[in-house]
């Protein structure tokens, strides 16, 4: 087992990344306060994990509650089931929330246990490779509206993460190669020789090679955790993990939430990003090659769907969180290794990449 330590002072919590740490109680109790623990999953994974989860709690008052799985009931009326239970049941301000799943009952776990009697102890147990590397870690939590994505939520962190890579093996080929853009994100913008060792090992990743696949989450979670320690709430550095975000988003929500996966609207958005950094000068073709080629090589989408036009992206971007004065911020690349967040980028360089797009 792998543990790494999200520094946040007084709030600073443990990732456990390994395998079978599912049915290791000792890296649960420490985290639960009280006698009543709420498990929110879905019906994908509540058959494959819910009653093991179960078994290492047993002492608990525990109380399950399925969610409908997808990104498409990541919504009010869904998270409203979870408040109901947790009323029903007279949950008091000692509960803990766990979350079993993937990112959208991440998400919606952490936002009601920010939520529920003004806050309560929650404790992320992610089940995807995308939910491991990037949206179990760092506090982000909510839900979508129509008009964009997670633009209803708040910043409230977890007592603990564990991350049980055996939760891998029941993960359909694209769920997998969805969470690989996360990872390749962290080589782009912020660690060049993770790129390379991408690179070298993409077709042992996408098969989920137990020593690779256990590397890659481990260095994905250092460098988020080194960002979010660094500036928890996004007024600066840490929207630079947003790479490829504001395009993906915009995919997202044009094509219906969960019709495109996260990870798939990443990977087309990180291209679109290379192209604006690309024709900006700040990075080099053969840069720009090597990254659109590493995620081709995840099994991932390098354009945006066909039939999406250059407004529909301008229309959906214009209510990104990272617009600021009516100003659209974007994380464009310098070089391999190195992001920056920025309005600083010619209008006319934007509509050369959009220009491209519904081709």
């Amino acid at each position: 087992m792998q543990q790494l330590t999200v520094n946040l002072d007084d709030r600073s919590y443990p990732i456990h990344i390994g395998s079978g740490l599912l049915g290791q109680p000792e890296l649960l109790i420490p985290h639960i306060a009280g006698r009543q623990v709420c498990i929110v999953t879905d019906d994908t994974v509540a058959p494959l994990y819910l009653e093991r989860l179960c078994r290492t709690l047993e002492g608990y008052s525990i109380m399950p509650v399925v969610l409908p799985t997808g990104e498409a009931f990541k919504n009010w009326s869904t998270l409203q089931q979870i408040f109901d239970a947790l009323l029903a049941a007279r949950h008091d301000r000692r509960t803990t929330l766990i979350a079993l799943g993937g990112g959208v009952v991440g998400d919606m776990t952490g936002f009601a246990a920010a939520c529920y009697q003004r806050g309560v102890d929650f404790i992320q147990i992610p089940t995807t490779l995308l939910s491991q590397v990037d949206s179990s870690v760092g506090g982000k939590t909510g839900i979508n509206h129509p008009a964009g994505k997670n633009m209803i939520g708040a910043f409230y962190q977890p007592k603990a993460v564990l991350i049980d890579t055996d939760s891998l093996a029941t993960l359909p080929e694209r769920e997998v190669s969805a969470g690989l853009a996360e990872i390749i994100k962290y080589g782009l913008i912020r660690d060049r020789d993770f790129h390379v060792w991408l690179e070298d090992n993409m077709p042992a990743l996408r098969a989920l090679e137990p020593t690779l696949i256990t590397e890659a989450i481990a260095r994905s979670c250092a460098i988020k955790a080194e960002v979010v320690a660094a500036d928890e709430r996004e007024g600066g550095v840490r929207a630079i993990l947003n790479l490829g975000h504001t395009f993906g988003h915009a995919i997202e929500a044009h094509q219906g939430y969960g019709n495109w996966l996260h990870g798939e609207a990443v990977g087309a958005g990180m291209v679109m990003a290379l192209d604006l950094s690309l024709a900006q000068g700040w990075i080099s073709t053969d840069d720009r090659r090597r990254g659109v080629e590493l995620i081709a090589a995840a099994g991932l989408p390098i354009a945006p769907p066909q039939g999406m036009q250059a407004e529909d992206f301008r229309r959906l971007m214009a209510v990104d969180k990272k617009v600021l004065d009516g100003q659209l911020r974007l994380v464009l690349l310098r070089q391999l290794g190195e992001a920056v967040v920025t309005a600083d980028f010619a209008p006319t360089n934007l509509d050369s990449v959009l220009a491209g797009v519904g081709q």
